[in-house]
């Protein structure tokens, strides 16, 4: 009993020091008001998304960065995906709508669509961003400028996320935890080491002529988490990479309930540790069954140590990625619950390769 519980308190001292260090070190992109030169080519794969394509081409209109092009590609929807994009793009000239070609064998649904984009683009970087996004001013000339003084080959940023109910509240603020929780973001730039890699889909920000070297989508075809295998790609490849986060600049609002959180999330949550199940088991055993351990001993000093470092983890999270403190620390038993829900779908996904997404399997 001793051993588990010292075993419990050693991982939630581990975690509380990532935390604070990520807390410390302020890992955000800073707004830089000298305006970049460079073109952006930014690149919108969209299936199915008339909900959300709009407002994303609007906010990037208005935008204050004029050295810019949109592609949306729109990768057979069945929905008026693609008519809503070619009636915003005859108005627009910057921005311009193309038809997906057909899935080819052995590529993941979004990753082509990627890698189509590419292809088709002008710029000097390539941006990639989801459809369910909404940019703001100084984003893009900050993140040129980040990739550009870092001389990096990929740039990253993780969206604030925007949570409209309840049930949102309860899982999707578990992305930000874990990763705040688990991985010192400033390390992903100065460590070598290619375990020491997260990125966002939602913000992939390339140097054009090395994506075109290196062909980062076709070399992760057939990658779930083809953001993350991207980053660890780069740091292989021994060119530089960077994530921070987003520091409000960028928006998201990934799913709009709880089932759809969980479906979502379900989808790809093994990908952090490697898809092994084991060590997933282990995670979930000593973030979830490890406070239900301490609070089973009765020990009150034992008990409000482990509150204090949960709670202060809690806060210093929720602010460094916009999040309301006080609901994440008052659902926090209920986000453990659902972390739980998620877990046990991931790993059932995966054993069973019965992931479903956008009518795709994955």
């Amino acid at each position: 009993m001793i051993v588990a519980i010292s075993v419990v308190f050693f991982f939630l001292v581990l975690r509380f020091a990532v935390t604070l260090f990520n807390f410390i070190s302020d890992p955000k992109l800073r707004k830089i008001n000298r305006m970049q030169q460079d073109m952006v080519s930014i690149l919108i794969p969209a299936r199915n998304e008339e909900a959300n394509i709009i407002p994303l081409l609007q906010s990037i209109h208005k935008q204050d960065y004029p050295h810019y092009e949109v592609i949306v590609l729109d990768d057979d929807s069945t929905d008026n995906t693609y008519a809503l994009c070619e009636a915003f793009a005859a108005n627009h000239p910057k921005f311009s709508v193309v038809k997906g070609k057909p899935l080819e064998q052995g590529w993941l649904g979004k990753n082509y669509a990627c890698h189509q984009l590419a292809q088709q683009a002008h710029g000097t970087y390539l941006l990639f961003l989801d459809a369910d996004e909404q940019v703001g001013n100084s984003l893009i000339n900050s993140a040129v400028h980040r990739i550009k003084s870092k001389n990096l080959a990929l740039f990253s940023l993780f969206t604030n996320q925007e949570m409209c109910s309840l049930g949102e509240q309860t899982v999707v603020p578990l992305m930000h935890y874990l990763l705040l929780n688990l991985l010192p973001l400033r390390l992903i730039y100065l460590a070598k080491n290619p375990s020491l890699a997260a990125a966002s889909g939602q913000f992939m920000l390339f140097n054009t002529a090395v994506y075109r070297k290196h062909q980062w989508h076709s070399l992760s075809r057939d990658r779930v988490v083809e953001d993350v295998e991207i980053m660890k790609l780069v740091k292989v490849r021994k060119l530089k990479g960077e994530s921070l986060l987003a520091n409000g600049l960028i928006t998201c609002r990934m799913y709009t309930g709880y089932q759809q959180a969980i479906s979502g999330f379900s989808k790809n949550f093994l990908a952090p540790f490697n898809y092994s199940i084991p060590g997933f088991i282990c995670y979930l055993m000593l973030v979830i069954g490890g406070p239900l351990l301490i609070i089973s001993t009765l020990n009150l000093p034992l008990i409000l140590m482990m509150c204090g470092l949960i709670l202060l983890s809690r806060i210093m999270i929720s602010f460094a990625s916009g999040q309301n403190a006080f609901y994440n620390t008052l659902l926090h038993p209920v986000q453990m619950a659902s972390l739980l829900i998620v877990g046990i779908f991931a790993i059932q996904n995966h054993l069973t390769r019965n992931t479903v997404w956008k009518g795709r399997r994955v």
